[in-house]
């Protein structure tokens, strides 16, 4: 009896955080090429390959505990595959618990037989995914001007590509929703995309085997911060040995110069995807404490 309570109880717990999958685009994708999926999950490692057809997986709380604030989740894994359990749904649950709507991004990855431009396409699913929840924000009880979006390693890079490029619209939207997140969340992120600092497999898979050099400037968001660059939240292991710290370190410089607010985390060890390896809450209240502290969150 006491076990079957108990499973009760677990259960009005998960099922209280409403979650389904939506498609990113009711129409046509703009800019993708007429080839067949070859998309598949690996459920063992919750991994996803070759991401053909976008989505969002929406992670709402229930109405008396949320915060109106919303993070779009972009899982990492190189540009090359998404870690899309640990790095995504995982994330979007405790976000949820704490009064956060949460909304994984199952974003294309770069591939020049799916999409005309494979440097933009990652981008323009971010921008949609933030159209559509401002969309939706009434209907999901969202304030539309505290929406974020939130990248780990490549899926950083990503992130932090919202919020230095939402003037360069690769994903027109007839209602004119603006596709600026109102903040950024940087986990270990992949920032740069020049020789010394880039990670060289997300720079060979949005960029290709030798990029021009104003391409890579392009996409190394710690050169394109202005000051109308989103506030971000940064954390980093100082013994990372996949995306060097100093990614981090050189955007939370370039937003200083700027003079946009930011804060930064490095923790002395931990390496690459340390999320994987430690409890969610030894690192996300310090991001919850950053988000109430920036006014995000009450």
């Amino acid at each position: 009896m006491k076990f079957l309570f108990a499973f009760i109880l677990c259960y009005i717990s998960l099922a209280s955080f409403s979650q389904r999958v939506m498609p990113l685009y009711t129409d046509a994708i703009p800019g993708a090429l007429n080839a067949p999926s070859e998309e598949y999950f690996d459920s063992a490692r919750g991994l996803a390959f070759k991401v053909f057809t976008p989505t969002v997986s929406v992670y709402l709380p229930p109405k008396e505990k949320a915060t109106g604030a919303a993070v779009i989740i972009c899982p990492g894994g190189g540009y090359g595959v998404l870690v899309i359990e640990k790095e995504g749904y995982a994330i979007a649950r405790y976000f949820a618990e704490k009064g956060v709507a949460a909304f994984v991004l199952k974003y294309r990855l770069p591939d020049d037989k799916i999409m005309k431009d494979k440097s933009t396409g990652p981008l323009q699913d971010a921008q949609q995914a933030i159209r559509l929840v401002r969309r939706h924000a009434r209907e999901w009880n969202i304030n539309p001007g505290k929406i974020g979006i939130m990248g780990f390693s490549a899926g950083g890079h990503l992130a932090s590509t919202a919020g230095t490029h939402f003037n360069m619209p690769v994903a027109g939207d007839p209602q004119g929703i603006s596709p600026r997140p109102d903040f950024m969340i940087l986990v270990y992120p992949v920032i740069s995309m020049t020789d010394s600092l880039g990670h060289g497999g997300s720079r060979k898979n949005l960029l290709g085997e030798a990029p021009a050099a104003e391409k890579k400037k392009l996409f190394s968001n710690e050169l394109q911060v202005t000051g109308d660059t989103p506030p971000a939240f940064l954390i980093h292991a100082g013994d990372d040995k996949v995306v060097d710290v100093d990614n981090s370190i050189s955007f939370y410089e370039a937003l200083r110069h700027h003079k946009v607010p930011g804060e930064m985390h490095i923790y002395p060890k931990g390496n690459h995807g340390f999320v994987l390896n430690i409890p969610i809450d030894d690192w996300m209240s310090i991001c919850m404490k950053w988000m109430k502290g920036s006014g995000i969150i009450q």
